[in-house]
């Protein structure tokens, strides 16, 4: 009698385990874009790759398109028809002004004209900057250089100064084209917003300021900073933003090795970036006049002092019921209490967190119980059902569902394993993610400046 209710319940149980089941991923292709791309290592990474670029390689209508640099210095752009199309690509007459990988290159898409803006080579210093003839994006005419302009030091014919860092452009839901950078330098800078609208650039101002005090766990203070962010995500209509801020004072942190970031901060806006609400719906700022800073309240959603080697610009998305998730990344207390050397003990110790939010307000912060094994930073995206994917580094994706509240978390694909040999950190085509596939731009580890391939490798996502 009770052996049919035994296999019942070990049934029900398998059952049970299976719908719990964090998502699998299948590679379906891996397509080189460059034999010879640029390397050399900078800031622990690669100019052709970087958690910040947003947009190294992005996904718009029935084309995707990337960019890099190839073993000459030059600027390439390519594009491909989906879901497989052969790349072609174009050169830019521009060239890497120097050997530094922040200055990579962005690209993005302003729906309205169907012109391609490529923002490119800046790291606190000037921008450069072309678009495309209208409707390129969609049109599929021939895809070479005489259909961008010449490349301009200015955004369109808008002047953004000549310390600029991190472009990256971004659609509103009323398909407006949006460009969000840093201002001034490192531990000293504001992040901006502009907004593309009739053909034209024109400056909503800057909604995170450098002015402030912040004080330390260890009395040390601080009166300059820069908000690192880790992206900024629409979802209906509201624009959400995570990021950590990086003090100017060296002295915050335990050790001149470490990092000076510290706290994770969360706001929001409902009207496309003018005025801003912390998570508890409090207004707290407006962007050009009042612009966020350190001391704003509330918007601090996971406290963290200056002692963990804390990572800026990771990752963040928002789920279909328009909550936000992040990836962040540090040394846990449990192995140090002090990072002294930040590169060392991140590839030591190092461990990527997601964070995400409720609907009730709460954040939730779970250690993926995978180490990053490097310094650099991962790729979050959530499919239509709301399982997690994260790109860590060397294309390693790990998953989990949201039936297990996202704790049943699972290596997917090894790309150590497979062989790809992949240097670091990734970039993701995010506007691909809603068909299902994830599109993950890498470069093949080198040594000194000894070029290497550029790739793209796909995967379905199988939640």
């Amino acid at each position: 009698m009770s052996f049919p209710l035994i296999l019942l319940s070990l049934t029900a149980s398998l059952l049970f385990s299976l719908c719990l089941a964090a998502p699998s991923v299948t590679l379906t292709s891996n397509s080189l874009l460059d034999a010879n791309g640029i390397f050399f290592i900078s800031y622990d990474g690669v100019v052709n790759v970087n958690s910040f670029q947003l947009s190294g390689v992005l996904t718009y209508s029935n084309y995707q398109f990337a960019a890099w640099y190839t073993s000459s210095s030059t600027a390439v752009l390519a594009r491909r028809l989906l879901p497989s199309g052969a790349w072609s690509t174009l050169q830019l007459p521009h060239n890497l002004s120097t050997e530094d990988s922040h200055n990579v290159i962005a690209l993005g898409v302003s729906p309205a004209d169907g012109k391609i803006h490529v923002a490119l080579d800046c790291h606190s210093s000037t921008m450069y900057y072309t678009s495309s003839e209208a409707g390129l994006a969609t049109s599929g005419a021939t895809w070479v250089v005489s259909r961008f302009g010449s490349i301009v030091t200015t955004l369109g014919t808008l002047n953004i100064g000549t310390t600029v860092t991190y472009p990256q452009f971004i659609v509103t839901p009323d398909n407006l084209l949006q460009f969000v950078y840093r201002s001034g330098v490192s531990g000293n800078g504001a992040t901006q917003l502009a907004e593309y609208n009739g053909g034209v650039w024109s400056n909503v101002g800057s909604w995170a300021s450098a002015s402030g005090t912040y004080t330390s766990t260890n009395g040390v203070t601080s009166a300059a900073r820069n908000l690192y962010i880790h992206g900024v995500t629409y979802k209906s209509s509201r624009l959400h933003v995570t990021g950590t801020w990086r003090e100017q004072v060296g002295g915050v942190s335990c050790s001149s090795g470490g990092l000076t970031n510290h706290d994770t901060t969360y706001f929001y806006s409902d009207d496309k970036g003018r005025t801003w609400k912390n998570s508890a719906g409090s207004a707290i700022g407006t962007s050009g006049s009042n612009p966020m800073n350190v001391n704003t309240a509330g918007i601090i959603v996971d406290s963290l002092n200056a002692d963990h080697g804390l990572m800026n610009q990771e990752s963040q998305t928002v789920d279909s019921g328009g909550q936000i998730h992040a990836i962040i990344s540090y040394v846990p207390g449990r192995f140090t209490q002090c990072v002294t050397d930040y590169e060392t003990d991140r590839i030591s110790f190092g461990r990527a967190f997601h964070l995400y939010r409720s609907s009730n307000g709460t954040f939730t912060k779970f250690e993926i119980p995978f180490p990053i094994n490097a310094v650099g930073r991962s790729q979050i995206v959530l499919d239509s059902a709301d399982n997690a994917y994260v790109v860590l580094p060397y294309v390693r994706v790990v998953t989990a569902s949201k039936s297990s509240g996202w704790t049943d978390w699972t290596l997917a694909y090894d790309g150590v394993a497979a062989g790809l040999n992949a240097l670091g950190e990734v970039t993701v085509d995010r506007a691909r993610v809603a068909s299902g596939v994830l599109s993950v731009l890498y470069q093949v580890n080198s040594t000194g400046i000894t070029p290497s391939a550029v790739h793209v490798v796909d995967f379905n996502l199988n939640g």
